[in-house]
């Protein structure tokens, strides 16, 4: 036929817009998502598979944290019985020398046949001819080989609408009146601190799957797992559930976290010899005194307090913390100190000041969390003459002193309000008190009366042996 062009020898339908070719292969797709699997950053991450930061970050946002099931680490490799993008371009570089296709072949150790139908199959059309490159020709190949499954939340109406109702359903009065409660529009991303939240029935899909089983006996059909539930949620383009109903979920996470990134999340200071675990014994059985426990009570206006606890007599010291100059009148600089006064420099100098009032003998060491505002551990470690610990990522538990006090100084200073307006004097006086209280561990005598013998039981041993 006069006009037929050489590219409708193709062995596929005419393309309506496709889009451009991905930007890498199959295999560094998958081991981009094996190193979000092993906890590095999406931006790590692509830089170490060969691609742009963006292209990683839009990778793992169009997954919403999710690795896609042809590409998570459970997923089989794919077969030998398929052509590679190696092979692909070998091709493309002897057909571009002129050889032929049994030449090809028979240097790939492939069919003749399979060689015809890839040069014609997935060869570039665009020009009018059937010009063969490697990156289009790998592209054609895996959009023909894409077999979605749908989603079984977007084929059966009726489970959606109970998984949707349960997740997202409006909050009712004991009359059942619907409520509202506050507007928050979805902007994409996590809520942040401190912000209302969208009210809703708000059931965890664990809590949805399982309810399902009581609510239908006898229905089969209304049956689906809690992860299908949140892969209908956090993954793009499934068709059930609208990403933006992740803010009913608990978390209010608009992207899930890889496990191994959320057991690895610490500060970069902390490092395996000062975790709590390295602890001397000691200071876990009380025996001697001079173990302390650390943490800041925060108030509004970015305001704080430090707290110091000694863990055998309980012995309560507050660090004044106020505002630098500056603060809420001027924009902070670039790595420069926190204005709001409870930075590492000033925290450091305050507990340097406080605690080394003190005798050595009753500071041994000091344990914190992971907060920033200890960056500056070691130079406090010389400066106070203290051995500085710190506790493992979201676990409170393991300074159970220093938060039991924290809960005492709320009757002093409440949440919400803002604690820059008390002086030295003030926060002394509060200490003071906390020290004077009889406790039951204690046998009824107050902290302040069990570091005092303490601290004639150090002076006589002194004394002693001078």
């Amino acid at each position: 036929m006069a006009g037929r062009r050489r590219s409708d020898r193709a062995l596929r339908d005419k393309l309506r817009s496709p889009g451009r070719p991905g930007v890498a292969s199959r295999e560094k797709r998958r081991q981009f998502w094996t190193y979000i699997a092993e906890g590095l950053s999406s931006e790590d991450a692509a830089m170490k598979v060969g691609v742009s930061q963006p292209v990683g970050s839009r990778w793992f946002r169009a997954s919403g944290g999710l690795a896609p099931s042809h590409l998570s680490r459970s997923s089989k490799p794919l077969s030998d019985r398929y052509l590679s993008f190696a092979e692909r371009e070998e091709i493309a570089l002897l057909r571009a020398q002129g050889a032929g296709v049994r030449e090809v072949a028979r240097r790939l150790g492939r069919a003749a046949s399979t060689i015809s139908r890839e040069l014609r199959r997935n060869a570039a059309t665009r020009s009018g001819k059937l010009d063969y490159r490697a990156t289009t020709a790998q592209w054609h190949a895996e959009r023909a080989a894409r077999r979605p499954k749908p989603a079984k939340l977007a084929s059966h109406a009726a489970l959606r609408s109970y998984v949707q109702e349960r997740l997202a359903g409006r909050v009712t009065r004991p009359g059942g009146d619907e409520m509202d409660g506050p507007a928050v529009p979805w902007k994409g991303r996590r809520h942040g601190p401190r912000q209302h939240r969208r009210w809703a029935r708000a059931w965890s899909p664990q809590q949805i799957a399982a309810r399902l089983r009581l609510d239908y006996p006898d229905d089969e059909s209304m049956r689906i797992s809690h992860e299908a539930i949140y892969q209908a949620l956090y993954v793009q383009g499934r068709g059930a559930l609208k990403r933006e109903l992740t803010q009913c979920l608990r978390t209010g996470r608009a992207l899930r976290v890889p496990r191994a990134r959320a057991q690895s999340r610490g500060k970069s200071f902390v490092t395996p010899e000062i975790l709590i675990r390295e602890r001397p014994a000691e200071a876990e059985d009380r025996a001697i005194p001079g173990h302390w426990e650390g943490d800041l009570i925060l108030g509004l206006n970015s305001s704080a307090i430090g707290t110091l606890v000694e863990r055998t007599t309980r012995f309560t010291m507050l660090l004044h913390l106020p505002a630098m100059e500056g603060h809420g009148t001027q924009p902070r600089a670039k790595n420069g100190p926190a204005l709001a006064g409870h930075g590492a420099e000033a925290v450091r100098d305050a507990i340097t000041r406080t605690i080394t009032t003190l005798p050595e003998q009753v500071r041994r060491s000091l344990t914190w969390d992971q907060g920033a505002e200890m960056a500056q551990h070691v130079q406090l470690r010389i400066d106070a003459g203290l051995k500085i610990y710190f506790c493992d990522p979201h676990s409170p538990w393991q300074r159970g002193t220093n938060e039991n006090t924290n809960g005492l100084l709320r009757q002093y200073f409440p949440k919400g309000t803002d604690l820059g307006i008390y002086d030295v004097e003030e926060l002394a006086a509060v200490a003071a008190t906390l020290n004077g209280r009889p406790r039951k561990t204690l046998g009824w005598r107050t902290p302040a009366e069990a570091l005092d013998a303490v601290l004639r039981s150090v002076q006589g041993a002194v004394a002693t042996t001078t």
